[in-house]
């Protein structure tokens, strides 16, 4: 890998000090308590000054973890593009520190097979982000979602190739329900890759990972893999955005990831009287929401999304939130419930 740094940026060298790591599941590897996704505001539609910026002050504040994936933008792969270019430029000599990771499932390349989890599509999208993000291998790639057209045999056996061929350090799943994890999990265990992480959605509004018996906390716990839970903070939802209406810019007027329905007015009382706990706690609600998702030793990290450097202060926060007490669980849990907002239902239901 050829790339050259950038003299310009200098990492702060008690980044290490900000942060708390957590071992993912069974493994040696420890991931930061707030990872940074870039779902959101690393496209082209985001000037890559803002985008250098984000990377740098999380970066600067402990957080070595980027999440990517093969479609993420706007456009459709650009997000690997422009993160690829920042790492060159001002990562180059850090990549022993970073962890980054990708994914593939959801459409990409044109035709019927540029999707889901066939061996092509999933080997061939490794390939292609491989080159966008200018690297050797990633340390995380995933299936993006469960794919009811491909065998899992046929989608782990992609996943153990990943990392036999030097291209992946560890593999991922994304979106699956318990069964399918703990399926998919003795599979790779079979196949010598075991089942690094999950990542599936999760917030107060949305908490079907604990649903059922074994629920998917349990699913992992026995399969000694970690999860990382995105959408934290339901979509924005979860935050002082929508506390009196909907701001111009937000994603609820952009269409972005909040649909209609999404901003009930059920919903709506909930966030209310969750930003009410939160301010008897002394934290924003955006704060709380992330802490209240780390409670359990379970969860290795919340993956956050920012469009400001002050979003990522707010995150940060989480880590040395104040504990929760019982009373505390017992008022949080008359609101957060699930509110409808789980988009990914029809791969985690599967």
């Amino acid at each position: 890998m050829a790339l050259t740094l950038d003299p310009a940026y200098l990492p702060a060298e008690d980044r290490y000090d900000r942060m708390e790591y957590r071992r993912v599941g069974r493994s040696g590897l420890k991931f930061p308590a707030v990872s940074l996704g870039t779902w959101h505001n690393f496209g082209d539609d985001t000037p890559l000054a803002r985008q250098r910026e984000l990377l740098q002050y999380a970066f600067d504040r402990g957080i070595n973890h980027f999440d990517i994936a093969n479609n993420y933008g706007p456009p459709s792969g650009s997000t690997e593009k422009n993160v690829g270019r920042i790492l060159r430029e001002d990562f180059a000599s850090l990549r022993g520190e970073l962890i980054i990771s990708t994914k593939a499932g959801y459409p990409f390349f044109p035709g019927p097979n540029g999707t889901g989890g066939n061996r092509k599509y999933v080997l061939d999208s490794l390939d292609n982000s491989l080159r966008s993000l200018g690297l050797d291998y990633v340390d995380v790639f995933y299936s993006h979602r469960f794919d009811p057209d491909t065998p899992l045999e046929e989608t782990a056996s992609a996943l153990d190739y990943a990392v036999r061929s030097g291209k992946a350090r560890y593999v991922g799943i994304s979106s699956y329900s318990a069964a399918r994890t703990t399926e998919i999990a003795g599979i790779l265990r079979e196949l010598g890759t075991p089942l690094f992480i999950h990542q599936p959605s999760y917030s107060m509004l949305n908490r079907w990972i604990e649903e059922g018996q074994p629920n998917l906390l349990d699913a992992l716990e026995q399969a000694g893999a970690g999860l990382i839970a995105f959408s934290p903070l339901a979509q924005g939802l979860l935050t002082d955005k929508y506390l009196h209406g909907v701001p111009e810019g937000s994603r609820a007027t952009q269409g972005k990831s909040l649909r209609e329905g999404m901003l009930s007015d059920d919903n709506l009382e909930r966030i209310k009287q969750l930003h009410a706990i939160a301010e008897g706690r002394g934290q924003k609600l955006a704060t709380m929401a992330l802490a209240w998702a780390l409670r359990d030793e379970r969860v290795t990290s919340v993956l956050i999304g920012a469009s400001r450097t002050s979003q990522l202060d707010d995150a940060l926060a989480a880590v040395n939130s104040t504990p929760f007490s019982a009373d505390d669980l017992a008022a949080i849990d008359k609101y957060a419930v699930e509110g409808g907002i789980n988009l990914w239902a029809q791969s985690s239901n599967a």
